[in-house]
């Protein structure tokens, strides 16, 4: 089971999170049916999310994540609420994957190097707040650490690993850290986090060795003394049902609900996160045609 942990130094100077979500990507690779590097890219994201739903302060709010590079991965979106679970789909599921010398995926490649990464905070109450920020790389871990410093001024680190078996294209492991120093942290302590970010293993090699996320958010802030916030599970979960699809009909003119049966003699509607299917009649469509003149 996928879990997530928050942690603080007893100083207040520092807070990481870290996330296995190793279960939670592979079910987005059993759903979308995802090349490798699309995959690396929809599962970067989804620990993102997580690592950053977690961090909203009310139970209701919920975070969107949206990276719109120009490479032929299309856009890769992934929902988040507060208690870091997630779902998500990418545009074309198909991309081609291309490989670093290294043998890694070149993500990039499938995401592009142009493009935005969009970020909706949503409270459910009042307006949400929205930024944008030009992607930096298409990495996914260094987009996300430029919107923090450049449309919330955080100082931040994001990791996110996930390891896709080259044989099958399985998803073997997958997770993520992000650090983050708060106001007032002192010279020392940012001194001395720096040189821990730069002798820091990625993410999915520390769990290969089988290293838990408090493990690694310990070496993360190695010399601190930390404190463990909240530590719970986090799962992929679409909230998607028929009443939602209910509702959305019942939004749109008449004209355009007729216009949704098909020459089957049903409309038929599919759920970008789980791929679920909806089908109406023509006889429901007609009933909710006619609650809407009531």
């Amino acid at each position: 089971m996928d879990r997530i942990i928050r942690c603080i130094t007893s100083d207040g100077a520092i807070m990481a999170a870290a996330v296995d979500a190793s279960d939670i990507v592979f079910t987005a690779q059993r759903l979308h049916k995802t090349t490798p590097v699309a995959t690396a890219a929809l599962g970067r994201l989804l620990c993102a999310g997580s690592l950053m739903g977690i961090n909203l302060k009310q139970e209701k709010a919920k975070l969107n994540l949206r990276v719109s590079g120009d490479g032929p991965m299309g856009t890769v979106l992934v929902i988040a609420d507060s208690n870091g679970n997630v779902r998500g789909y990418v545009g074309n599921p198909d991309c081609p994957t291309e490989y670093y010398e290294n043998g890694k995926i070149n993500v990039s490649a499938g995401v592009g190097r142009h493009g935005t990464l969009g970020i909706i905070r949503d409270y459910g109450a009042g307006e949400p707040y929205i930024g944008h920020v030009p992607l930096v790389s298409g990495e996914i871990a260094e987009d996300i650490t430029s919107y923090y410093a450049t449309s919330e001024q955080i100082p931040t680190v994001c990791a996110l690993g996930v390891l896709v078996n080259k044989d099958d294209g399985q998803v073997m492991l997958a997770g993520g850290l992000l650090i983050q120093l708060l106001p007032g942290a002192y010279d020392e302590a940012i001194d001395k986090l720096e040189k821990n970010v730069a002798e820091l293993e990625p993410v999915t090699t520390m769990f290969a060795k089988g290293m838990s996320i408090l493990d690694i958010c310990k070496t993360a802030l190695k010399g601190f003394e930390v404190e463990v916030l909240d530590e719970q599970p986090v799962n992929y979960v679409c909230t998607c049902s028929r009443e939602k699809i209910e509702s959305y009909f019942r939004g749109l003119p008449v004209g355009e609900i007729r216009a949704c049966i098909g020459e089957n003699g049903k409309a038929e509607v599919k759920c970008h996160f789980c791929n679920k299917n909806y089908e109406f009649s023509e006889t429901e469509l007609e009933e909710i045609i006619k609650s809407k003149a009531e």
